[in-house]
């Protein structure tokens, strides 16, 4: 190959990583994925503990995703309604995705996996608000969705133990009520 042909390839080269202008484009970017793929993970971590199948990585993965396509739709100049059928996307495949996690047993009352494909639907909403640049609200919603998969499964067990009423005996001490 000749000098000219080095110098397209290396033009071409340029040209396909163009999308990132400057470094507060890179910045933007990278800190929009890492929060998304941060905030899934401490879901993911809560999840992974307490033995159910979608742990860490798919969680991880499900908010990356779902920041990456909103990203790119803004890096792309779609328009608000443009987006917004973006997010609808995300919304049903990660129903689908969800869906997959739910296990129907042999009594209509066994039923599984309704909180892990509620947390990855939850986990793909927060990775949105992380791609769409809304940092707080991400953190705040994966704060709550942590206090929800913590202290609420507490709450259901202190309101399901018998409560014991203890009844004194009042009789006067001759023996007479």
């Amino acid at each position: 190959m000749d000098s000219g042909t080095w110098q397209l390839v290396g033009q071409t080269l340029v040209a396909e990583f163009s999308d990132l202008p400057d470094a507060g484009q890179v910045t933007r970017i990278l800190l929009r994925l890492a929060l998304a793929a941060l905030l899934g993970g401490l879901l993911g971590i809560e999840r992974e503990q307490k033995g159910k199948a979608a742990g860490v990585r798919t969680h991880m993965l499900v908010a990356m995703g779902a920041a990456l396509f909103v990203l790119l739709s803004q890096q792309s100049g779609m328009e608000h309604d443009d987006v917004s059928r973006v997010v609808q996307g995300i919304i049903a495949g990660i129903g689908f995705l969800g869906a997959g996690t739910i296990l129907k047993g042999d009594d209509e009352e066994k039923v599984k996996g309704l909180t892990t494909a509620a947390g990855i639907w939850l986990t793909a909403a927060i990775g949105v608000a992380a791609g769409m640049g809304r940092e707080s609200t991400a953190v705040l919603s994966t704060l709550l969705a942590l206090a929800i998969f913590t202290l609420i499964p507490h709450l259901v067990r202190l309101t399901e133990k018998p409560v014991q009423l203890v009844v004194e005996d009042s009789a006067e001490p001759n023996g007479k009520r």
